[in-house]
């Protein structure tokens, strides 16, 4: 953009501008820095085709940017904020899991279901069976849901094929998913998420040196991250940490559910391998969320899901308060799945997380932006409202960042742009 070039959308009057702005360029916010980012009051937004080009006060605002062709906005009584970051999804898949939902309203547990052939590999069955034009439609239908909600970028886990024509397949569905309409979609294959029928006798070291032979190589350029669910009933902590080793060594990025149901030391195994995220985290102990912020210099995220323990009736949540204060950088998100939160509602996870998890408010918002971008490493293209970055903005019909999470379960969202265009 040249020093005089009009604005191609223009966001006023704002009540509040909630930047994500000023915490250190390299590292995701953490400590103090995670509710100190700065807040402009009666402020602007400027874009320049998708990318924003100016931040500030109205007061600051330059006129001569403006044209007849410049799209106004007016928030006035609105906050503007960046938006959401879904960092931890399992977007595709087929069939729902409404009759085990029946089930654990009566008591059975979520690795009793699973013992039991259902869970993870009920919705297995039905996603095989699924055509790839079924699955598409469905993950099409899912992120308008995540639009509506101000999501503009989101993560999208394999998971659910277990084998690998239907594991490349998920992959290839989530991608085209993402072309096909506005919400940006981030791959992560995670192939190893239980061990399939086919190889419960093998079992699980064989199942991952099947995904590390025969999958992991046709992902190149499809996925950028490898996950692995480290639990029991799922994999053990030495395999986990010899596929991420290898899967490593093959050039992907690492991520890993982990610390869920048991405390098995996955997230700081995972940690001390360089895992971009370490996910769920409802067993981690404080002590070793404080070796994993010194271990990784606070670039590891925990990613936090405080709608999984709610809707499994758990009582055990993430320790978010004392992560936070011993410096690990945390992310919030939903785990949309069909079977432990098939919830799409970002902003109900938010409110969760500061009432079940001891997040502030501005702690929150950073969690499902600029932290959340970190998570699945697109910090450098969104999470924020700073010159350069993508323009995806949100305008809610709340007055005051303190109403974000008070208002518990509503959509505030008013108005959502992804690369500076108005959505439907």
């Amino acid at each position: 953009m040249t020093d005089f070039a009009p604005y191609t959308l223009l966001i006023q009057h704002a009540a509040q501008v909630l930047t994500l702005a000023g915490g250190p360029p390299d590292r995701p916010l953490a400590g103090p820095a995670l509710s100190s980012w700065t807040i402009i009051e009666q402020g602007y937004v400027a874009c320049f085709n998708d990318r924003v080009v100016a931040v500030g006060h109205m007061s600051e605002l330059n006129l001569a940017h403006l044209s007849p062709e410049t799209r106004l906005i007016d928030a006035s009584g609105c906050v503007v904020m960046p938006g959401l970051v879904e960092c931890h999804t399992h977007l595709v898949f087929g069939g729902n899991r409404a009759d085990e939902f029946e089930r654990k309203l009566r008591g059975e547990s979520y690795l009793d279901i699973l013992a039991g052939g259902g869970g993870i590999l009920s919705t297995v069955r039905a996603t095989r069976a699924a055509s790839e034009a079924e699955l598409l439609a469905n993950a099409l239908h899912h992120l308008e849901g995540f639009r509506r909600y101000g999501v503009t970028t989101l993560e999208a886990k394999s998971g659910y094929g277990l084998d690998r024509d239907t594991e490349l397949r998920l992959v290839r569905v989530a991608r085209e998913a993402g072309q096909l309409q506005p919400v940006r979609v981030v791959p992560t294959f995670l192939g190893a998420h239980v061990v399939p029928p086919e190889f419960k006798e093998a079992g699980p070291r064989a199942y991952v040196d099947f995904i590390l032979r025969e999958v992991l190589s046709d992902l190149k350029g499809e996925a950028a991250f490898v996950d692995i669910f480290c639990e029991e009933g799922a994999f053990p902590l030495d395999v986990s940490k010899y596929y991420l080793e290898q899967a490593h060594k093959m050039g992907f990025g690492l991520k890993i559910h982990a610390e869920q149901l048991h405390d098995l030391g996955g997230c700081e195994m995972a940690a001390e391998l360089g895992a971009t995220s370490i996910d769920h985290c409802d067993y981690l102990m404080p002590d070793a969320a404080a070796r994993i912020a010194q271990q990784s210099q606070g670039r590891t995220v925990a990613v936090l899901l405080p709608l999984v323990p709610l809707f499994l009736r758990q009582q055990k949540f993430a320790a978010g308060r004392e992560f936070i204060d011993s410096g690990l950088p945390v992310a919030v998100s939903t785990d949309f799945n069909p079977g432990s939160c098939p919830s799409k509602n970002l902003w109900l996870a938010l409110s969760v997380a500061c009432l079940k998890m001891g997040l502030t408010t501005k702690e929150a918002v950073a969690a499902v932006t600029l932290n959340a971008a970190w998570a699945i490493a697109q910090q450098h293209d969104c999470g924020s409202l700073e010159p350069g970055k993508r323009a995806d903005v949100l305008v809610l019909k709340v007055g005051s960042v303190a109403e974000i999470p008070y208002w518990l379960g509503e959509n505030p969202v008013r108005d959502v742009i992804i690369g500076g265009a108005l959505t439907a």
